[in-house]
Protein backbone atom coordinates (compact mmCIF):
# COMPACT_ATOMS: atom_id res chain seq x y z
CA UNK A 1 0.00 0.00 0.00
CA UNK A 2 1.61 3.20 -0.60
CA UNK A 3 0.74 6.20 1.46
CA UNK A 4 0.41 9.99 -0.33
CA UNK A 5 0.01 12.73 2.34
CA UNK A 6 -1.27 16.30 1.55
CA UNK A 7 -2.42 18.95 3.78
CA UNK A 8 -5.74 21.51 2.68
CA UNK A 9 -8.51 23.26 4.30
CA UNK A 10 -12.04 22.39 4.13
CA UNK A 11 -13.76 25.11 2.09
CA UNK A 12 -16.72 26.92 3.33
CA UNK A 13 -19.46 24.33 1.55
CA UNK A 14 -17.52 22.09 3.46
CA UNK A 15 -15.69 20.04 0.95
CA UNK A 16 -12.11 19.12 0.47
CA UNK A 17 -10.22 19.92 -3.41
CA UNK A 18 -7.54 16.85 -3.84
CA UNK A 19 -5.38 17.51 -6.82
CA UNK A 20 -2.29 16.35 -8.66
CA UNK A 21 -2.32 13.09 -6.75
CA UNK A 22 0.22 10.37 -7.62
CA UNK A 23 -1.81 7.81 -8.84
CA UNK A 24 -3.40 6.40 -11.74
CA UNK A 25 -6.73 7.12 -13.46
CA UNK A 26 -9.40 4.44 -11.96
CA UNK A 27 -7.02 3.51 -9.28
CA UNK A 28 -8.82 1.96 -5.98
CA UNK A 29 -7.80 4.52 -2.83
CA UNK A 30 -8.50 5.01 0.45
CA UNK A 31 -9.27 8.54 1.89
CA UNK A 32 -8.79 9.14 5.61
CA UNK A 33 -9.03 12.83 6.93
CA UNK A 34 -7.56 13.80 10.31
CA UNK A 35 -7.67 17.09 12.11
CA UNK A 36 -4.57 18.53 12.78
CA UNK A 37 -3.28 18.90 16.46
CA UNK A 38 -1.75 21.79 17.03
CA UNK A 39 1.67 22.03 18.12
CA UNK A 40 2.50 21.37 21.50
CA UNK A 41 2.73 24.51 24.20
CA UNK A 42 6.16 25.30 24.80
CA UNK A 43 7.40 25.72 27.90
CA UNK A 44 9.16 28.30 29.93
CA UNK A 45 12.76 27.38 30.82
CA UNK A 46 12.42 29.53 33.87
CA UNK A 47 9.48 27.26 35.48
CA UNK A 48 10.22 28.79 38.77
CA UNK A 49 9.87 32.42 37.58
CA UNK A 50 6.94 34.32 39.56
CA UNK A 51 6.60 31.40 42.43
CA UNK A 52 6.76 32.59 45.85
CA UNK A 53 9.91 32.60 47.07
CA UNK A 54 9.90 30.97 50.93
CA UNK A 55 12.58 31.12 53.46
CA UNK A 56 13.02 28.72 56.18
CA UNK A 57 12.26 30.92 59.80
CA UNK A 58 15.78 29.61 61.05
CA UNK A 59 18.50 28.93 58.32
CA UNK A 60 20.24 27.48 61.43
CA UNK A 61 17.71 25.19 63.14
CA UNK A 62 17.94 21.69 61.05
CA UNK A 63 15.05 20.86 58.22
CA UNK A 64 14.61 17.55 59.33
CA UNK A 65 13.10 17.80 63.14
CA UNK A 66 15.46 15.89 65.68
CA UNK A 67 13.24 12.80 66.68
CA UNK A 68 13.27 12.14 62.92
CA UNK A 69 16.48 12.46 62.15
CA UNK A 70 17.74 9.59 64.99
CA UNK A 71 14.96 7.00 63.53
CA UNK A 72 17.33 6.58 60.50
CA UNK A 73 20.52 6.11 62.60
Amino acid sequence: MQAYRVETTVQPDGSLLLANLPFSVGESVEVIVLTQTPPPLKTEPRSLRGLPVIYHQDPFEPAVPEEDWEVLQ
